[in-house]
């Protein structure tokens, strides 16, 4: 099966170009395009996509807005790829549910490795923001934490779950949480997913930034 991939890029000769680097791959399919957040939370509903990649800065509705409401309401998962570095982004991208953070200078391949990434339900940064994120921790105040639920679903956690919950808190993919609790990559993946339906979340980047919180 090919992953579905939605476009969301006011600039249509990126979207040219992107769609161009995708289907290079034989495994990416991309099943739409939109121009504004509004057309892209409209295409997300309409399309079912595995993965959009989203665009920051659009007219009208804006690539926050639409990664909030896409997130919310689909099984699909969001890759911000925008030009803008700023934490301000950044931080709003991940309380959004993003699942990863690329910038535009990101190369074909590690693009078309990174949506793959997304789609099997690892987290995606560039180093670029790594380091933000890593600053942010760091620091006294938390900016992203702001809007990620509190633990107190915790409770409702197996013991192996509370298991996966601490690796995700340590930034691990899935391939690296099988190999430390010893378990397949496919139950990693299943009780990732449960950890973050449990604790209401969108996206495993932001399971981390609970589990560094508390």
């Amino acid at each position: 099966m090919s992953i579905r991939v939605l476009l969301a890029d006011d600039h249509a000769a990126i979207r040219a170009g992107l769609r161009m680097i995708l289907e290079s791959d034989d495994g990416i399919e991309v099943v739409g395009e939109a121009a504004d957040g509004a057309v892209a939370i409209a295409q997300a509903r309409a399309l079912r996509p595995d993965v959009v990649l989203m665009d920051i800065r659009m007219p009208g509705v804006d690539g926050l807005v639409a990664t909030r409401a896409i997130t919310a309401e689909s099984g699909a998962r969001v890759l911000v790829l925008t030009s803008f570095e700023v934490d301000e982004y950044v931080f709003g991208s991940l309380r959004a549910g993003a699942s990863g953070y690329l910038l535009k200078t990101v190369s074909a391949d590690e693009l078309i490795r990174s949506v793959r990434a997304v789609h099997d339900g690892d987290g995606v940064l560039a180093p670029e923001v790594t380091r933000a994120v890593i600053a942010g921790f760091a620091s006294a105040s938390v900016p992203f934490a702001a809007e990620v639920p509190t633990p107190e679903g915790l409770d409702e956690l197996t013991e192996r779950e509370r298991e996966v919950f601490d690796c995700l808190g340590e930034g691990l993919s899935n391939r690296q949480i099988a190999r430390r609790l010893e378990i397949g990559e496919t139950t990693a993946k299943t009780h990732v997913a449960r950890v973050l339906r449990k604790l209401g979340l969108q996206s495993r980047i932001q399971a981390a930034i609970m589990a560094q919180g508390r």
